[in-house]
């Protein structure tokens, strides 16, 4: 197929998309060279089952427009009603009982969990976010992905690319993490995770055989890769409504002020506020999220370590 020209494919969804709230996770970064928001269009660019691709997506109501480029455009267009939540039903959540969460479920009717089908392209970002500032992990996404990847098919802007492969991602020296500001611990996660990217990758119908629970074992086996990183490689991946993000540096609190008022909660408590909603948590979370809510902060900020001038 001519990465020049696109196919295209218009679709219905059954409730009006809400593209940018749903679609978000899946940039990581404002710069993010694969993913990113732009005047209401969403650009994606992937390694599918049946080769590369781009794909843009924009959505008025009801009313959606995909457009792709590649040899992977078809797959693509197959995956957008996947990829905008048309199979997230809502409907049992109830939180009711809350008022920040009702408030922002009456504002925001619309908002779905993504669906990509593509483990390694999300795992792989997720690993290098383990235990350091978003700027830094943000970084060393786009210095990877552009030293290790290569141009998307498609149109010359947005100008996006294609995430590493697995055996490009095994060939990256240690010279070169370091000037990425990447430590041994998360590029020995990604290695690992490369190393085994077939397997990984049939999570995915593994999740709709045997169940979230089996899919998430299979990612956990893989050195490096623990609860946090599990966790938010299933919900943007395979779509996991109860996706939490243990370990994670503020989610506790953020979920903590938003149910309590409290300024600081650990993670146990985290997960007790979290279990009237015990299969949805990860719709409670993101509804968290979007209600703007921060704890306040105390102390010195966080700051970031530059590996690179070590």
């Amino acid at each position: 197929m001519d990465s020049t020209t696109p196919v295209e494919r218009r679709w219905r969804s059954p409730v009006p998309v809400d593209l940018v709230r749903t679609l978000w996770p899946l940039c990581h970064g404002a710069g993010d060279p694969s993913a990113r928001l732009v005047g209401g269009t969403f650009w994606w660019a992937c390694r599918t089952p049946i080769g590369p691709g781009t794909l843009a997506v924009s959505a008025a109501g009801e009313q959606v427009l995909a457009r792709a480029w590649g040899a992977g455009a078809d797959w693509l267009l197959a995956a957008v009603p996947d990829l905008l939540g048309a199979w997230d039903d809502w409907s049992e959540l109830d939180v009711s009982s809350h008022p920040v969460l009702r408030r922002v479920r009456h504002l925001q009717p619309n908002v779905r969990l993504t669906r990509t089908g593509r483990v390694l392209d999300s795992l792989v970002p997720v690993c290098l976010e383990q235990r350091v500032t978003g700027q830094e992990a943000f970084r060393a996404w786009r210095l990877l992905t552009r030293t290790y990847g290569e141009p998307a098919p498609g149109p010359a802007e947005p100008r996006l690319w294609l995430p590493a492969v697995p055996a490009r991602l095994l060939e990256v020296p240690s010279w070169d993490w370091h000037r990425f500001g990447v430590d041994a611990k998360r590029y020995q996660a990604v290695r690992a995770a490369a190393t085994v990217a077939g397997r990984l990758e049939e999570c995915v119908q593994l999740a709709q055989t045997a169940g979230l629970a089996a899919a998430r074992k299979r990612l956990a086996v893989v050195p490096g890769v623990g609860p946090w990183t599990v966790a938010e490689t299933s919900m943007r991946a395979l779509g996991d409504p109860d996706a939490v993000s243990v370990g994670d540096f503020h989610l506790s609190n953020v979920v903590g002020y938003a149910l309590t008022g409290a300024a600081r909660t650990d993670d146990a408590t985290m997960l007790e506020l979290l279990k009237p909603w015990q299969g949805q948590r990860a719709r409670v979370i993101k509804l968290i999220r979007l209600s703007g809510l921060t704890p306040p902060k105390f102390g010195p900020r966080f700051s970031p370590n530059d590996m690179s001038r070590i």
